[in-house]
């Protein structure tokens, strides 16, 4: 993917369905971001591969990723499996974001606007669906988890004011609280754009590593390292099933975003680097607090039961009371970095299927759905896990089946050497695979959501000897490889090129 030839810029000319205004470079922290899914022209390209690092460090760096190494653990591995089997799932997956990544630095566009030219300019409107689900949906896990676990540690500081009448509960005025705290903070730097996050996820991606860190000291007495060698291996069934989980934990939340922070780097960056920092910036913090997590899940067996009702309150039972404050202020830190990103993204995907609002309008639509989601998340589901789980494996499944088509497509422009081609109204190779595979995909996962339980795992015989949380990511690796291999084959059938806008 290493490309360090300068490319000469490739625009389309400028149209109101791009919803941008013209004008000079927008750099300016304080000023609102004005592209939309226009490309960037090269005036505003500023940067190196290397300042990618820092929105993808601050991405991962939340306490949530504690819970995530309790969470793989309990697929049925043992201490050194979740280690290992969570690891190369973080990695695998952030490489296919980094992949992705250089897209954008290559057209200067967003993922899912670069994605008309492989889908055409109707079809593409089906994966950005999904893509705005992904990110919308992934808004409303952080903002919630917030609240819960907010609420949970201002019930135990202040119980007078923020507690029911057994001591412990939070209120739902707790709650309440701080997702509207939350909420609101996302949204107005989602609103500023670019320029405002980079800068914030630089600070905040210091201030919360301090914070990790401390959390980290205080419990370290919980930790026993000598529980990596203890416990019976899970099956290799089981250790595909934790790579897979793990994948959908990470990566695959994050495929359909990566163009769009690298698009405003120079036009010739390397692609190994763009590749390369986006992988270390999103694996290296998440894998730290992965195994911090599988061992103090291995030293309190405990901890996974809590953990999957409100993990951020789970994580909290053991501190100090003068602490409660400090990691208060971390968690809801960690869960504002990510859907930061999230927000931004999701607004671009709004633009990407036509709607006709700017960019900063299209994060307040965002916001409202955010809350809609958040206020079943929180009141109506039956727990956060088997919500969150469902929503995990949902998810994974579509955009496994996006990157596979979206790469592929990628390589095979490469090898002809084919140059940017005006994009069919629909692409039916693209769109035939994404719809197959997801289907398929779909039909071989299983939630213990009893909403979304509904809808999927019709492909398997025995649903109940499928519940497991390894089982379900069959159909996220079946998405994957259906995709890739079906638009491989039917691509070539095309009468139009379907490589990506200036993949050369």
């Amino acid at each position: 993917m290493g490309n360090h030839v300068r490319m000469t810029q490739q625009r389309a000319p400028r149209s109101p369905e791009r919803h941008s205004t013209s004008g000079g470079a927008n750099t300016s922290v304080s000023a609102v971001e004005r592209n939309g899914i226009d490309p960037v022209p090269d005036a505003e390209r500023h940067g190196t591969p290397r300042s990618l690092f820092w929105p993808w460090a601050a991405s991962g760096l939340s306490l949530l990723g504690i819970a995530y190494g309790i969470y793989v653990m309990g697929l049925g591995l043992n201490a050194w499996q979740a280690v290992v089997t969570g690891t190369v799932g973080y990695v695998l997956s952030f490489v296919l974001v980094g992949l992705v990544s250089v897209a954008g630095a290559r057209t200067g566009a967003p993922t899912m606007a670069i994605g008309r030219a492989v889908f055409g300019r109707r079809g593409n409107k089906l994966p950005t669906v999904f893509s705005y689900v992904s990110n919308v949906g992934w808004e409303t896990v952080l903002v919630a988890l917030s609240s819960l676990g907010g609420a949970t540690i201002l019930a135990r500081v202040s119980p007078a004011v923020f507690a029911r009448a057994d001591g412990r509960t939070p209120t739902t005025a707790a709650q309440a609280l701080c997702f509207a705290v939350t909420a609101v903070s996302v949204v107005v730097v989602g609103v500023y754009g670019h320029a405002l996050i980079m800068k914030v996820q630089q600070y905040l991606t210091a201030a919360i590593t301090v914070m990790t860190v401390a959390y980290m000291v205080l419990t370290a007495d919980r930790i026993h390292p000598s529980a990596l060698l203890e416990g019976r291996p899970g099956g290799l069934g089981t250790a595909i099933g934790g790579v897979v989980f793990a994948m959908t934990l990470l990566g695959l939340g994050w495929v359909n975003c990566g163009a769009d922070y690298s698009r405003y780097l120079p036009r010739g960056s390397s692609g190994r680097a763009i590749t390369g920092w986006t992988t270390l910036g999103g694996v290296l913090a998440p894998v730290v607090l992965l195994v911090f997590g599988v061992l103090l899940n291995a030293g309190d067996p405990k901890l996974a039961a809590a953990a999957s009702a409100d993990p951020v309150g789970a994580l909290a039972a053991a501190l100090p009371t003068w602490f409660l404050v400090p990691y208060l202020l971390t968690a809801i830190g960690g869960f504002v970095s990510g859907a930061i990103m999230d927000i931004y993204s999701s607004g671009m995907s709004l633009l990407a299927l036509g709607v006709p609002v700017r960019r900063h309008l299209a994060v307040l639509v965002d916001g409202a759905l955010m809350a809609f989601g958040g206020w079943y998340v929180l009141f109506v589901s039956p727990g956060f896990f088997a919500t969150f789980q469902a929503f995990l494996s949902v998810v994974g499944v579509a955009m496994a089946a996006w990157t596979a088509v979206f790469l592929v497509a990628r390589w095979r422009g490469r090898r002809s050497g084919s140059g940017p081609s005006a994009a069919p109204a629909v692409g039916w190779p693209a769109v035939l695979s994404l719809t197959v595979a997801t289907v398929v995909g779909l039909g071989l996962i299983t939630s213990a959501d009893p909403h979304i339980a509904r809808v999927v795992g019709f492909l398997l015989t025995d649903r109940a000897a499928h519940g497991t949380p390894g089982a379900m990511n069959i159909g996220v690796v079946a998405a994957l490889l259906v995709a890739g291999v079906l638009y491989a084959v039917t691509a070539p059938l095309a009468h139009r090129p379907t490589a990506p806008r200036g993949d050369r």
